[in-house]
């Protein structure tokens, strides 16, 4: 399932095993994201403007990103938690 961010993908799009080196069986974690720096700094000048988005706000982000809307989210949170120990 795109949307639920457990199966993970290698880079040629195919769906990793269920059971991992380790023998464990299991949902799989979805790989690390690897942002592009446009993404980035896109992300960035979005987080210095608004630090919450709503769903809407998410969607169209996610499009102009090329990104899915629970990376974009995940993304978020990490930034707040990243402001929140700098601070």
């Amino acid at each position: 399932d795109e949307s639920s961010g457990y199966e993970s993908e290698s880079a040629g799009g195919e769906r990793a095993a269920a059971a991992g080196p380790g023998g464990t069986r299991g949902r799989q974690r979805r790989a690390r994201t690897a942002f592009t720096s446009e993404q980035v700094c896109r992300l960035e000048k979005t987080f210095q403007r608004q630090k919450y988005l709503g769903a809407s706000e998410r969607r169209k982000l996610a499009a102009a990103l090329q990104l899915s809307e629970v990376q974009i989210k995940t993304w978020f949170q990490n930034r707040r938690m990243k402001l929140k120990r700098q601070m």
